[in-house]
């Protein structure tokens, strides 16, 4: 059974560093809920992982030991945000980043969800191939995408995330006369051959009529 790309949840965390392999945790989660296109809903906290963050990581994020030293612990933000995303495919950029962490926080109390992700960096370099680069700031300007101009922030960033899947599903519209995409049709078009899209989404847009 096929679900609408239009409605999603975009999310995106702000961590200690790279890899939770090595101990790296979440200190910031931002997410927004799309419904047919539409941000219906959103959510955000810092969370505080129990450790001091590097002046690296402060510096990057703008997120502080003392931010962090009230925020509530990584286990009850994400307790709460498990239950928020229940029942949504999720999309974020660069997902196997996200996807890795929220795995890992879920795990440490034992949640599960019950979406699949997409990755609109990864969609992008299908869509839209003249951009000169498919970094996350980049695009926005490569899109005029509307922003405050703050990088690094968890809900900033899910906030042009979103408004770049929106931007994404139109061209898929405007340019390749697909009308309703399926969250499973980005997937596909994800791992697709970048010098085959055209064919792809061709074939696709044929059995769509």
């Amino acid at each position: 059974m096929s679900s609408p790309a239009h409605s999603v949840i975009v999310l995106d965390f702000e961590t200690t560093g790279l890899s939770p392999n090595q101990g790296d945790r979440a200190i910031e989660i931002g997410a927004v809920k799309l419904e047919n296109g539409v941000a219906v809903d959103r959510f955000q906290s810092l969370m505080n992982p129990g450790f001091r963050i590097s002046g690296f990581i402060e510096n990057y994020t703008g997120i502080s030991n003392h931010m962090l030293a009230n925020a509530p612990s990584c286990e009850e933000v994400m307790s709460e945000f498990s239950c928020w995303i229940q029942n949504s495919n999720l999309v974020a950029h660069n997902a196997s980043f996200d996807q890795r962490f929220l795995d890992a926080e879920l795990d440490r109390i034992q949640a599960r969800y019950n979406g699949t992700f997409a990755c609109s960096l990864l969609a992008s370099r299908r869509l839209t191939q003249d951009a000169p680069s498919h970094k996350l700031g980049d695009l926005v300007r490569y899109h005029h995408i509307e922003n405050d101009g703050v990088f690094h922030r968890a809900l900033a960033d899910a906030e042009v995330t979103a408004s770049l899947w929106m931007v994404l599903l139109n061209t898929l519209q405007q340019q390749h006369q697909v009308s309703a995409p399926s969250f499973e049709l980005i997937q596909k078009l994800s791992k697709t051959p970048k010098a085959s899209v055209d064919n792809f989404l061709r074939k696709y847009a044929a059995t769509q009529g």
